[in-house]
């Protein structure tokens, strides 16, 4: 290859290489963080403002079929409950969880829950974290798992613990603490 040829091939590579260097630095990951969350979720299934509704159930013969009566096997709920820092429902909110929530346990009460928690105040306020994990309800401890977030939970993955503080089936109300654990990057612009 002549002088010429090679220059002319550097001079097409240059520009390729600055913004394949430039793209790189604009998404490179800093340093991984370990982020602790404390708050309640509240969920109301009854009343003039519910925070949880059936949308869906299966055909009357599954149904019918299904040992579970609280929530028969193949119902999706729609949620959007909010969370706040206490038990206490008038307690400040601090974000909303959105999602869904379907009946997956045949012979018990257990959902799938395709979920977003998304922070409304505090130093996390507008970004979420995502679950998609089964959640065994009437355990009162149980385990979600965090499968991703957006803003400053970019990227996340970790663990809720979750507990059951009060419920109520017949008024339709049910507090759950959650402690997540998330792992998750600070990234540098």
């Amino acid at each position: 290859m002549d002088t010429n040829h090679l220059h002319l091939l550097l001079l097409l590579l240059f520009p390729l290489n600055f913004v394949s260097q430039c793209h790189a630095e604009y998404h490179s990951i800093g340093k991984e963080k370990v982020t602790n969350l404390h708050f309640f979720y509240q969920e109301t299934l009854k009343g003039d403002h519910p925070s949880a509704i059936v949308v869906a159930t299966a055909k009357d013969n599954i149904v019918n079929n299904s040992s579970n009566q609280l929530s028969p096997f193949g119902t999706v709920l729609v949620i959007d409950d909010p969370l706040t820092e206490g038990p206490d429902p008038n307690s400040k909110v601090v974000g909303r969880a959105q999602g869904l929530a379907v009946s997956a346990g045949q012979e018990k009460l257990l959902f799938v829950f395709a979920m977003d928690f998304g922070f409304t105040s505090g130093e996390f306020n507008g970004s979420s974290l995502s679950v998609l994990s089964r959640n065994t309800v009437l355990e009162t401890e149980r385990e979600l798992a965090v499968v991703g977030g957006q803003g400053k939970f970019r990227m996340a993955r970790g663990f809720a613990k979750l507990r059951t503080h009060y419920s109520n089936y017949t008024s339709g109300v049910i507090i759950v603490e959650y402690t997540v654990t998330v792992f998750h990057y600070e990234f540098v612009v």
